[in-house]
């Protein structure tokens, strides 16, 4: 049997404190700043669990919004949208410094990552923010989005991303959190669904039809009640089938 690689990402420090359960069975982990949740306190006791396991670390910038936890957007200035990314993950910066670790990727959460997939002037913020870091810092993006063709353009290394708990419309959008089928929450179906992904390059949409997909990272959100169970019982399934983590 042949040995594939993939990533498993997973948004911690958003007040969950499953962080020490989740990190044995990941290889990467997006760390709320402060913008939906997180502060430096929370942010050090993330980073200080990553490094124990050798999870690599992300920053999870939001809309700078805690009341509606980063899932709404903001009716705010593309300069005090640079503003308050930048100041988030500087705020995680000074941690990592702390800890001597390094920053390995960007991941926009919520509102922001969906808006940044089909707006090109919010996509554009945040390419200015990760460019503005002069570091090779790699930027989560779902395929085939707007974000992913100016980071392209611009230089930005990328890594695709996909939802490994979350179901898909047939356009290639999320179903929205506010319907029933919105999110995977059985072991088996995920396993299938990831799977899939990685295999056939294939997404199965809430319709049964398909579209191409390609995927470097699979997200597990972290405040899923199931999460620990749901992850642990992935990463034992892909190994079975030949799919190591990375």
């Amino acid at each position: 049997m042949n040995t594939e690689f993939i990533d498993i990402n997973v948004d911690v420090g958003e007040g969950i404190n499953n962080e020490s359960q989740i990190m044995p069975y990941i290889s990467s982990c997006n760390i709320a700043c402060g913008g939906h949740a997180g502060d430096l306190k929370t942010m050090r006791h993330v980073v200080i669990l990553a490094k124990k396991h050798g999870v690599k670390i992300g920053a999870h910038p939001s809309y700078p919004n805690k009341q509606n936890f980063g899932r709404k957007a903001m009716n705010i200035s593309c300069a005090a949208l640079f503003t308050s990314i930048k100041d988030q993950i500087d705020d995680l910066m000074i941690v990592l410094k702390e800890e001597q670790v390094r920053l390995h990727h960007i991941k926009p959460h919520g509102a922001l990552y969906n808006l940044a997939a089909v707006d090109s002037k919010i996509a554009a913020v945040i390419i200015e923010v990760m460019k503005s870091f002069l570091l090779p810092i790699k930027l989560y993006v779902p395929y085939n989005s707007v974000i992913e063709k100016l980071a392209i353009k611009n230089d930005i290394p990328i890594m695709y991303e996909a939802f490994a708990d979350r179901n898909y419309n047939d356009d290639g959008t999320l179903v929205s959190r506010t319907e029933n089928n919105a999110l995977i929450d059985n072991s088996t179906q995920m396993f299938e669904h990831v799977f899939r992904m990685i295999k056939f390059k294939k997404v199965r949409t809430i319709t049964n039809s398909e579209f191409h997909i390609l995927a470097d990272t699979f997200c597990i959100h972290g405040d899923n009640p199931n999460a620990v169970v749901l992850i642990k019982n992935l990463t034992i399934q892909l190994a079975e089938n030949g799919i190591q983590l990375r």
